[in-house]
């Protein structure tokens, strides 16, 4: 456990040094940008470390990797970094009112473009939405979202009971799946789909993806052997790679026609049977943060609706 420490005691400089170190990703880089030496800022990181009483960095070959303790100082630092800068750009324009935060986290396995509709409506709702969206595996985001470094994360899977912190997981809608390919592809495949996905080359998501385990499923229930010819974990690379010719791949239908517009491919058919789920996990029992809100109600009244 840390020791308790008070605002008078939390030396700012050190954090400062800290902060910079960790997005620098080394003293050496950091040194430009302080425009200190290396001794100096390994004397305040180390005073730093021992106020707090834990390590917040470790060393891997020539790399410092930050600790747990150090992702959770990091995550809070960068908050308050940030917010000083945001005062004193308010102060220069003269603005009376500080700006809406939201910092959301972002399962690395929902396809980029269903976040992009997920979140417009809350960029929608509050004028001037200072947004920061950050992407990691969902067992992460849940654990900095307990720590509350994180307003909220949207994924594809619900918040595991097992968790030995409590989550509160909002189902913000369901949609099904759509195949997608170039013209030449759609033009063979779409003939007696979907049973024609039979031995077709197909991008699939890794099998730790929640669209990866649909597909799976309704493949055995329906007794169809697509030829996977690759497996991505980014969607977006899958997403490309289709676009390449590939194979075909699967998306979201509801956002059907921004695939179509972004690759430049064809629809080969639908699968409204393979559900995609999306959802919001927070902290709080009721979401709370307004353009949480907003998105939530939008999702599930017009995007899912």
């Amino acid at each position: 456990m840390l020791p308790m420490l008070s605002l008078n005691t939390l030396n700012f400089q050190h954090l400062l040094y800290f902060w910079v170190v960790a997005r620098e990703g080394s003293i050496s880089r950091a040194t430009e940008v302080l425009h200190l030496t290396q001794p100096t800022i390994s004397t305040q990181l180390k005073l730093l470390e021992r106020a707090l009483g834990a390590a917040l960095f470790e060393k891997r070959g020539r790399n410092l990797v930050l600790t747990e303790t150090g992702h959770l100082v990091f995550h809070y630092a960068d908050d308050m970094f940030r917010t000083g800068r945001e005062l004193t750009e308010a102060l220069a324009r003269g603005d009376a009112r500080a700006p809406v935060r939201l910092v959301v986290g972002i399962s690395d396995s929902l396809p980029k473009l269903t976040t992009w509709r997920l979140l417009k409506p809350a960029l929608d709702a509050i004028d001037g939405l200072r947004l920061t969206c950050r992407i990691d595996k969902t067992e992460r985001l849940l654990a900095d979202l307990a720590v509350h470094a994180l307003d909220v994360v949207l994924t594809d899977t619900p918040a595991s009971a097992g968790l030995p912190i409590t989550l509160f997981t909002h189902l913000l809608g369901e949609c099904g799946l759509t195949v997608f390919g170039t013209e030449e592809l759609a033009n063979r495949y779409r003939r007696k789909f979907p049973d024609s996905l039979d031995g077709a080359p197909f991008i699939m998501p890794t099998s730790n993806t929640a669209m990866r385990r649909s597909l799976d499923a309704w493949c055995l229930a329906r007794d169809v052997r697509p030829d996977v010819v690759c497996e991505a974990e980014d969607v977006a690379l899958l997403q490309v790679f289709g676009q390449e010719g590939m194979g075909l791949f699967a998306a979201p239908t509801v956002v059907e026609a921004q695939i179509r517009r972004a690759y430049h491919v064809r629809v080969v058919g639908r699968l409204p049977d393979v559900r995609e789920r999306f959802y919001a996990v927070s902290a709080e029992r009721k979401l709370a943060h307004p353009a949480v809100v907003a998105l939530s109600e939008v999702a599930r009244t017009k995007l899912f609706g």
